[in-house]
């Protein structure tokens, strides 16, 4: 079954118009002939988008008890039966009732998509996972919403619902969005100027982010080798020197001028054996470039040029930044250099530009570019020598008489510079046509092919050996450099590897892509099975090339193992290159091995949560429960006994504790079961943002009134809990305080904020706890010091940990000053009161007027 396309509207912030613009959509949909349905689009009681759902229909909406209300929710199982060719689902990163089949909404669309059928939904900017750092920062609010960014990617068509912070502005005075009692509070605090365009430029930079996905998937896809300059894209070539950080600098400086600019800093290993990077001064460019927003590439190379091209154009860059040549005057007759021909071959499409620094001339530059070992142009002049140069050498003689001696020197050192130049073979025939011209020529008898002295053939003897050797000896040592020179370059890449792993890059993709880049490689997949008899699974992919099923359909396959290999597509590569692509392949399996360890730690770590809180669930049934049994019990009892004759305010009191205890134990219950389904993972804590004053007093239900005395300022911010394990912790912990302080001393509730995070402190006057015992009093079944039977098993202060950690907080126990113990119980802060931001507001506003 084809799986269902997603189409997603995405808004700055509400209100922009998203679910106008998907409505609209469906109507020209359904106009079209397509079956499209509302699974679930909420209107938010704004009339023109509540107008807009008549004429679609709507599948009824599956309604949820919890916490004694009544929640809508879309009735995934009925959208599934009804199987339209459309579905309308509103605010993708809306979190269901408990209760639901799944958490998130973006998993019933998941589901949705996976029986082919099409989905069109909507989301703000600030329900992505990846941005909820910074919309904090921004607006002060944390998001509790939120949607895996991968899940808005994978989206078919993401579309930008735009509108300028003026207009939203607008809309929300004219009571477009908000109910009108809550329009002032809205544009006071989140809906001001400046959050709205900080907003909307994240928005817009996101989507750009993803349409330049798609142009370099089109580009790949049609081909298009040329470049495309939507963007600016700029490539750093870096050498080692020292001059990198400057050329870094530049480069960004460059993408500064203009919006979205990018730096890629690429250095690229060559194998000739020329030059030799400082891996010191790598690894500090490395830090400065991302420092400054870029990104650091690792290529091997042995034409410098050509792969510095390459990779520029395969990033579809648009700038090429390189350095002023180190090199020595004289040593140009080698070659143009580096920078000359990546300017001469860059064509009109890539810029250059060539930055002067300190190091100008002062040796060791971007080398010539060079092929093979000895290079293309110094074995044809070896040739030229070899073969040219004797003929012409004795035609030069023919004119002086140096003596048979000196000719053969002279022919001699014209075999050594052919060896020089072009190694073994253009030495061996430059030594060959030698000594037949030395024979003829310069030997007695004159132009004849024989020899009268023997001492002459002897001469001619050691003449042909010696050029020989000459030759074997520069060919081995051109071996031996290049050999030294690929090792070092392996060496290098290895080093690199290392040094990710060191610094904790141990994503899979991550790896891939270093891979392909290393190599030079269209795509790079890690495949796997379970035996030899099973399909090939595809454990992790990046690039553009074709998609590789099994390691025979790609042009470089190495194996991992048994049942894993790794898959490149793009190019077939040498031997040579094998070997260090299996320390990449043996490394993306280990990574890959760490990455399910870490899952598996993962789910243990889920396990062992959900044993402690299976075990604070029966520590609160057998602690809490007790009590108000034996209260209710007692008072059915009296009202029972035929032995006594109540009076109406006896048997009302009885009743009224009775009610009492029944509600006390219908809430806890509640939170009990709550707690199992936590758990078993089918239900998470539902997190409000709720203000401490709500929840503390109804905590003190069950202590004698006067013995707490509470200190919770009004000005604290508001904490994001679950009110009703919040309201359980704190009882445990003001129960267990009450139980240990003295006679006549109240305990002590008092909450102050810190930075982030609000922290209540419930003090006692005590014995007080040691410091070796203060973490066993959170274990289940733990009475510290001669407590008497009769005050509880000792599960009160770990209920209170579990239900504490369950809501993201801590729970730990300090010396109260004096003598006596403190129980600190940390939340996360949710932000200030409204009231008194708008008071805030009110009270800056004449002060940057004034300003």
């Amino acid at each position: 079954m084809a799986r269902g396309n997603l189409r997603i509207y995405l808004g700055a912030a509400p209100g922009v118009g998203k679910t106008y613009a998907m409505l609209s959509e469906a109507h020209r949909r359904v106009e079209r002939g397509t079956d499209c349905v509302a699974a679930f689009v909420e209107h938010h009681g704004r009339p023109r988008t509540e107008v807009m759902l008549h004429g679609l229909e709507q599948v009824p909406r599956r309604e949820l008890e919890y916490r004694g209300g009544v929640f809508p929710e879309m009735d995934l199982d009925a959208v599934l039966a009804r199987r339209p060719q459309v579905a309308l689902v509103d605010e993708l990163a809306h979190t269901n009732v408990p209760g639901s089949r799944n958490t998130k909404r973006w998993q019933d669309v998941e589901e949705l998509l996976a029986a082919g059928i099409d989905v069109v939904s909507t989301v703000n900017i600030q329900h992505l996972e990846s941005l909820g750092d910074i919309v904090e920062s921004i607006t002060g609010v944390r998001q509790q919403e939120t949607v895996p960014d991968e899940v808005v990617r994978r989206a078919d068509q993401v579309e930008l619902v735009d509108m300028s912070p003026e207009a939203l502005r607008r809309r929300m005075a004219h009571g477009n969005i908000y109910r009108p009692d809550k329009v002032d509070a809205a544009l006071s605090n989140y809906f001001r100027p400046g959050n709205l365009t900080a907003l909307r430029e994240l928005a817009l930079l996101w989507v750009a982010d993803r349409v330049d996905a798609y142009l370099t998937q089109y580009r790949s896809d049609h081909r298009v080798s040329t470049i495309w300059g939507s963007r600016e894209r700029i490539v750093v070539g870096l050498t080692g020197g020292p001059e990198g950080r400057t050329l870094i600098r530049r480069a960004a400086r460059l993408a500064e001028k203009g919006a979205g600019g990018e730096v890629l800093a690429v250095y690229i290993a060559r194998s000739d054996g020329l030059t030799s990077a400082s891996p010191k001064e790598l690894a500090m460019q490395r830090t400065l470039v991302e420092d400054l927003g870029g990104t650091f590439h690792h290529v091997v190379g042995d034409d410098i040029p050509a792969a510095l091209l390459a990779f520029a154009r395969g990033v579809n860059a648009t700038q090429i930044v390189l350095g002023s040549s180190r090199r020595k005057t004289w040593q140009y007759v080698f070659g143009p250099g580096v920078g000359a021909t990546v300017a001469r071959e860059s064509g009109p499409d890539l810029d250059v530009h060539i930055v002067t620094h300190g190091e100008v001339a002062k040796g060791r530059g971007l080398p010539v570019a060079r092929g093979a070992r000895l290079g293309r142009s110094r074995r044809v002049w070896g040739w030229i020598a070899g073969v040219a140069g004797p003929p012409a050498l004795a035609a030069l003689l023919s004119a002086v008489d140096l003596g048979l001696a000196n000719d053969m020197l002279l022919f001699l050192a014209l075999t050594v510079a052919a060896a020089l130049l072009g190694g073994l073979f253009p030495a061996l025939a430059s030594a060959a046509v030698g000594s037949l011209l030395l024979n003829y020529f310069y030997t007695p008898p004159l132009h004849r092919w024989t020899i009268a002295d023997p001492r002459n053939i002897v001469a001619i003897v050691i003449f042909v050996a010696v050029g020989a050797a000459v030759a074997s000896v520069v060919d081995l040592a051109a071996r031996r450099t290049h050999q030294a020179a690929r090792l070092r370059a392996e060496s290098e890449i290895l080093s690199f590897l290392a040094g990710n792993v060191l610094r904790g890059e141990t994503g899979l993709e991550d790896l891939l892509e270093r891979v392909r880049e290393t190599f030079g490689m269209e795509s790079a997949a890690l495949l796997e099975r379970a035996s030899d008899v099973e399909p090939w699974t595809c454990a992790g992919r990046v690039g553009r090339g074709r998609p590789v099923e099994r390691p025979d359909q790609a042009d470089v396959d190495m194996p991992v193992g048994d049942h894993m290999a790794l898959a490149l597509t793009g190019r077939v590569l040498p031997a040579e290159d094998r070997r260090v692509l299996a320390a990449f392949a043996a490394q993306a399996a280990v990574v890959l091995d760490r990455r399910r360890l870490r899952e598996e730690a993962d789910r243990a770590r889920t396990l062992a949560e959900g044993n402690r809180i299976r075990t604070a669930l029966l520590a609160a049934v057998s602690h809490d429960l007790r009590t108000p049994l034996a209260g209710i019990k007692a008072a059915v009892t009296s009202l029972r006994s035929e032995d006594v004759e109540w009076s109406e305010e006896d048997r009302a009191e009885l009743l009224a504790g009775i009610e009492e205890g029944a509600d006390r134990l219908d809430h806890l219950v509640g939170n009990l079961l709550d707690m199992s389904r936590l758990q078993t993972g089918t239900v998470t804590p539902l997190i409000r943002e709720i203000d401490l004053d709500e929840v503390v007093p109804m905590a003190l239900g069950g202590v004698p009134e006067g013995s707490v005395g509470l200190d919770v300022p009004e000005t604290l911010p508001m904490v994001a809990v679950d009110p009703g394990l919040l309201e359980r912790a704190m009882a445990n912990l003001v129960e267990n305080a009450v139980k240990y302080s003295p006679s006549g001393t109240p305990v002590l509730v008092a909450a102050s904020a810190l930075a982030d995070r609000v922290e209540v402190r419930v003090v006692d006057r005590g014995p007080g706890v040691p410091d070796e015992a203060k973490d066993r009093i959170f274990e289940p079944f733990q009475r510290h010091g001669d407590a008497p039977r009769g005050v509880g098993v000792g599960l009160g202060l770990a209920v209170a940990r579990g239900f504490a950690e369950a809501m993201g907080g801590t729970l730990d126990a300090e010396d109260t000053p004096g003598g006596g113990l403190t129980m600190v119980l940390t939340l996360r802060a949710a932000g200030p009161r409204p009231e008194l931001r708008r008071a805030a507001e009110h009270t800056a506003e004449p002060e940057r007027q004034a300003s």
